[in-house]
C-alpha cells in the first residue's frame, strides 16, 4: 500500500513539473545560476590556495647581485650564508639564466626584452630552505644580515607572496558567498512562488483529495517532491556549467590574460564542497516549497 502511495506521490510530482516545465526550468536556470557564481568563485578561492601552498612548499629567498659582481665576492656571500646554520640549498642563477626564465615563463612579453640592448637581468643567490617551521623572525634576521654583504643590491622573500595568496583567497571566497546567497535567497522566492501557482492550479484536485479522506501530508508531499527535484537540478545544472567553463577557459580566455593565468585559473572543487552545492540546492528548493505550502496550502 505505501509503495502504492509512493509511487502516486511520484507521479503526481512528475506530472506537474513536466506541466508547467516553462516556470520549473526558469526556477532551475535560476538555482544553478546562483550556485555557478558560488562554485566560481570557490573554484578561484582554490586556485589560490594552491599557489599559496606551493610558494610555501618552496620557500625561498631570492639574492639579487651587482651586475660587476666577482666570483672571489661570490664565493664569500655563499660561504656566509653556509654559515648560517640554517638547513638549506644555495644556487647561483646567472644573467643569462634569468634571462631564459623570464622567456620561459612570459613568452607574450619577448619583444619587450628582444627590443632592449642588455640583458636587465641581474645574477641572484637563491636560497632555499629545506626547513617548513622556519620563523619570520628567524627568517628576517638571515636576510638582514645577507643584505649587509657588498655585492647584493636587492632581495625578494615568497613569504610575502604566500600570505597575500592567502589572503586574497579568503576575499575571493567571502566574495562568492556573498553574492550568492543574494541569488539564492532570489531563487528562494522564485521557487515559493512557482509552487503556489502549481498549488493554485490544481485547487480542484486538491479539492477532491480532500473529499475522499487524503490526508494534509499526502496533499503537500508532492509539492515538496518538486522543490527537492528543483534544487537538486539546479545544483547538478550549476556543477556541470563549472566543468565546461574549466574546460573552455584555457582555450578561449586563458592565453589572452598573459602573465596573470595563474591567478584566474578555474581549479577543481573538493568533493566537500561539491556535496555542499548539491546540498545548498536540496535545502533552498525544499525551504522554497515548505515555505509555499504552508502559506498558500491551507491543509
Amino acid at each position: 500500500m505505501r509503495l502504492r502511495q509512493f509511487g502516486y506521490l511520484a507521479r503526481a510530482a512528475g506530472s506537474n513539473l513536466w506541466t508547467f516545465r516553462g516556470r520549473n526550468l526558469v526556477s532551475i536556470l535560476i538555482i544553478g545560476f546562483s550556485f555557478l557564481i558560488i562554485g566560481i568563485f570557490l573554484s578561484l578561492s582554490n586556485n589560490l590556495t594552491y599557489l599559496g601552498e606551493q610558494l610555501s612548499n618552496n620557500l625561498a629567498i631570492s639574492f639579487f647581485l651587482n651586475h660587476n659582481i666577482k666570483s672571489e665576492e661570490i664565493d664569500t656571500l655563499k660561504q656566509e650564508v653556509l654559515s648560517s646554520g640554517l638547513n638549506l640549498e644555495i644556487k647561483l642563477v646567472s644573467s643569462e639564466e634569468a634571462l631564459q626564465r623570464f622567456k620561459n615563463n612570459f613568452p607574450e612579453l619577448q619583444d619587450i626584452i628582444s627590443s632592449l640592448n642588455t640583458n636587465p637581468f641581474p645574477p641572484a643567490l637563491e636560497v632555499r630552505f629545506k626547513e617548513k617551521a622556519l620563523s619570520i623572525q628567524t627568517i628576517t634576521a638571515f636576510m638582514e644580515r645577507i643584505k649587509k654583504i657588498p655585492g647584493v643590491e636587492d632581495v625578494q622573500f615568497n613569504r610575502e607572496w604566500v600570505e597575500k595568496m592567502a589572503s586574497l583567497s579568503r576575499i575571493v571566497r567571502a566574495i562568492g558567498l556573498f553574492l550568492g546567497s543574494i541569488l539564492i535567497l532570489a531563487s528562494f522566492f522564485i521557487i515559493s512562488n512557482v509552487i503556489r501557482l502549481n498549488v493554485f492550479a490544481r485547487k480542484n484536485e486538491i479539492e477532491i483529495l480532500r473529499l475522499v479522506g487524503a490526508t494534509n501530508n499526502f496533499i503537500r508531499l508532492p509539492f515538496l517532491i518538486e522543490g527537492f527535484v528543483l534544487g537538486v537540478l539546479g545544483s547538478l545544472l550549476s556543477l556541470v556549467i563549472l566543468f565546461l567553463l574549466m574546460e573552455l577557459f584555457p582555450l578561449y580566455v586563458g592565453n589572452s590574460l598573459g602573465a596573470a593565468r595563474q591567478l584566474f585559473e578555474l581549479r577543481p572543487l573538493t568533493s566537500g564542497q561539491i556535496s555542499w552545492l548539491i546540498a545548498g540546492g536540496i535545502i533552498t528548493g525544499t525551504l522554497g516549497s515548505v515555505t509555499s505550502i504552508s502559506r498558500f496550502l491551507k491543509v
